[in-house]
């Protein structure tokens, strides 16, 4: 370890608790990105990381607008970088300041927008995912300025969104159109976790998806039921007969051609799967909290949730939900659904054989529409390159154990377009933990992680200029 690197330690051990302190800031804003009414909320929140990037040292500070015709609704980019380590590396730092809603809000032990510390974690909405992980790499960028009078033993750039929880289709467009401002060596991201406690990991893989509307329309108006059911068609029963004919009870999808085109892991991918330290009862107990779990026979649990397509749905809003009665068949039903990709699938081609699907199984007597929300490729990233050497020894050197890599089931729709449109690898090296609840009620950072993830960085930054 060198010098810089130690005294860059130092000063992050040493202010430890204002970085907590900064971070509680940020998740007190709301910056939900999915809710027209947070809008205001999601521009403080970048604001914020602005002012934040700026005092620290990054230059060119500036928020990139992403609203167009196309997408009118867009929220702010974050920029930065600090270009000036001579034949040095560069290295794009990616994370996201928006966050998902937090309902159903009675399941929080505490608000999800006012931080609280208990049993070592920090609870909130966007603790984990992702305004935690962000200000991982922003406090240790902070570390190295302070320990290196101002410079920085890398060249790096910083790119921060506010629409990853909505599709990130402004990020998305800034990098196909303007890749020239993010000309980079590798892409950093901190936005999965570790397999385990304890044990560092790379995330080299994830899933695709498309997220998609299905309305049905019956009648033109809300009919009474007893003078019109039996004759008058009923969306909601019709939405449910459409759902059953698009997966069967084990969870195979029934869409013709969905599976032709899917690539398997490899069986050194297997291998290594089978030896991570999984048990599926503590998975099923303590993490997920159902009977029994379910899926495709065949498939262990790894393979079903990382290499393996999904449909899920996640809501149908319409008809009547208040309390008490209303015997209403509703005029229409909305399910909001969609499905997970593997390598070889794309956005396109599924959503093409979904709507296709949908709309010859739909039954008699109503019309049907679909919409595609948002949608990401499927990626699986090469580990053969020296940036992932040098992931990997800032790991070890912090956690004292070797790292493992493993694909995740989420999607993160950017790390394509950067190995696509600006052709560099992506480094998933996240510290989030499998029960750290993000999307769901009492999402936490546990905050051991928060600080040897910003000493990982640290440690990384110094490494990667070999």
């Amino acid at each position: 370890m060198t010098e810089n690197t130690a005294a860059a330690i130092e000063f992050a051990r040493s202010h430890r608790d204002r970085f907590v302190d900064e971070l509680k800031a940020l998740l007190r804003i709301p910056s939900i990105s999915t809710l027209p009414e947070h809008a205001g909320d999601v521009r403080h929140a970048a604001e914020s990381v602005v002012a934040e990037l700026r005092r620290i040292g990054m230059e060119n500070v500036r928020l990139i607008e992403t609203t167009t015709a196309e997408h009118p609704n867009g929220h702010p980019l974050v920029y930065a970088d600090w270009l000036h380590a001579d034949s040095a590396p560069t290295v794009l730092c990616y994370g996201h300041y928006d966050v998902q809603p937090a309902e159903p809000l009675d399941e929080w032990t505490t608000p999800p927008f006012e931080p609280t510390e208990r049993n070592g974690n920090l609870y909130a909405r966007g603790a984990v995912d992702d305004k935690g992980q962000m200000w991982m790499h922003v406090k240790a960028l902070e570390s190295l300025f302070a320990a290196n009078g101002g410079k920085l033993p890398v060249n790096v750039r910083v790119l921060i969104e506010g629409e990853e929880e909505v599709g990130g289709e402004g990020i998305a467009w800034f990098v196909r159109a303007h890749g020239d401002q993010l000309r980079a060596d590798v892409a950093l991201v901190s936005d999965t976790e570790m397999f385990a406690p304890d044990l560092p990991t790379l995330c080299v893989g994830l899933r695709g998806m498309i997220y998609t509307e299905v309305e049905v329309r019956g009648a033109r108006t809300d009919l009474h039921s007893g003078m019109y059911g039996g004759a008058a068609p009923n969306p909601f029963v019709a939405l449910a007969q459409i759902i059953t004919k698009l997966k069967d009870e084990n969870g195979r999808i029934l869409i013709p051609g969905f599976y032709d085109k899917i690539s398997p892991p490899t069986q050194d991918e297997l291998k290594a799967w089978k030896a991570l330290p999984f048990d599926e009862e503590h998975y099923r107990q303590t993490e997920v909290g159902s009977p029994e779990l379910t899926g495709e026979p065949g498939y262990s649990v790894l393979e079903r949730t990382w290499a393996r397509p999904t449909l899920d749905v996640h809501g149908m809003p319409g008809g009547f939900i208040g309390a008490g009665a209303k015997t209403v068949i509703p005029a229409k039903a909305i399910a909001k659904i969609s499905m997970r990709l593997v390598p070889n699938q794309t956005p396109a081609e599924a959503f093409a054989q979904y709507k296709a699907s949908v709309e010859s199984i739909a039954p008699r007597g109503v019309e049907v529409v679909v919409r595609l929300i948002h949608s990401g490729d499927p990626i699986v990233v090469s580990t053969d390159n020296p940036y992932v050497k040098s992931a990997t020894t800032a790991m070890h050197e912090v956690f004292g154990t070797e790292t493992v890599f493993v694909r995740g089931g989420g999607s993160i729709p950017i790390v394509g377009d950067f190995v696509r449109e600006l052709k560099i690898p992506t480094l998933m090296m996240g510290f989030g933990l499998p029960d750290d609840n993000l999307h769901a009620p009492n999402e936490k950072f546990h905050l051991a992680n928060f600080h040897r993830g910003i000493e990982s960085i640290i440690r990384f930054f110094c490494l990667v200029q070999a």
